[in-house]
């Protein structure tokens, strides 16, 4: 016996709904167009980018600077400079890389550091260490001068230190200042076997007969004054 069909649903009474209908489609073109800005905004970056480093490259110059250590007074080397690329900067003033030529050969004034810029006013005509004024070569014996550490450039006093024997006193009976010169250190020479060195001094013209008088005795011990920064 068959079984007799489900009589069919009536449909509702009243106005029809109409259902949204959605697929995929706009979903994926949203994400597209989102990935096209995105890719836009990356090249328009990237192309600022360029451009900013472009420029930055354009204001840098070439200029001098200090390859190795070079004491005041010691001739440069051409080892002793190379040329460096810095950002073009008015409150600078390094010596452009066109003078490399120029500068080898030169005393600096003052003690150069590896890796500074090289300026001008660091070289002078000369030895830049008292050329305007008289030498005078002490000979000092071990223990009357800094050990190890008297530099080109150091300014130092030349104190006449008593003979043997001498017990220098003033008129009241107490121990009288020793006298002294102002001078300022050229070179030094390498230690002999008694460990004395030579030290050829710069002094006022007032000053050399009385320096080299005292230095040929033996009766000169120097005293190195404060460094610049120290």
């Amino acid at each position: 016996m068959e079984t007799p069909a489900a009589p069919p649903v009536p449909r509702p009474a009243g106005p029809r709904t109409e259902l949204p209908i959605t697929t995929a489609a706009p979903v994926k073109r949203q994400r597209r167009y989102a990935a096209a800005a995105l890719s836009t905004v990356l090249a328009v970056a990237a192309a600022l980018g360029a451009a900013a480093a472009v420029s930055a490259v354009g204001d840098r110059t070439k200029v001098l600077a200090i390859a190795n250590d070079v004491p005041a007074g010691q001739p440069l080397t051409d080892a002793d400079v190379v040329v460096a690329e810095v950002s073009a900067d008015g409150a600078l003033a390094p010596m452009p890389a066109t003078d490399r030529a120029s500068v080898v050969g030169k005393r600096p004034a003052v003690d150069l550091r590896k890796g500074s810029l090289l300026v001008a006013g660091q070289l002078q005509p000369g030895t830049g260490l008292g050329d305007d004024k008289q030498q005078v070569g002490v000979q000092v014996k071990r223990g009357q001068a800094p050990s190890g550490s008297l530099v080109p450039g150091d300014k130092v006093l030349a104190v006449t230190v008593p003979a043997q024997g001498e017990q220098p006193t003033g008129k009241d009976g107490a121990e009288a200042p020793p006298t002294s010169v102002k001078a300022v250190v050229v070179a030094v020479s390498r230690p002999d076997a008694s460990g004395a060195v030579v030290v050829n001094l710069a002094v006022a013209s007032s000053d050399g007969p009385l320096l080299a008088t005292r230095a040929s005795s033996g009766r000169i011990a120097l005293v190195r004054d404060v460094r610049s920064g120290s």
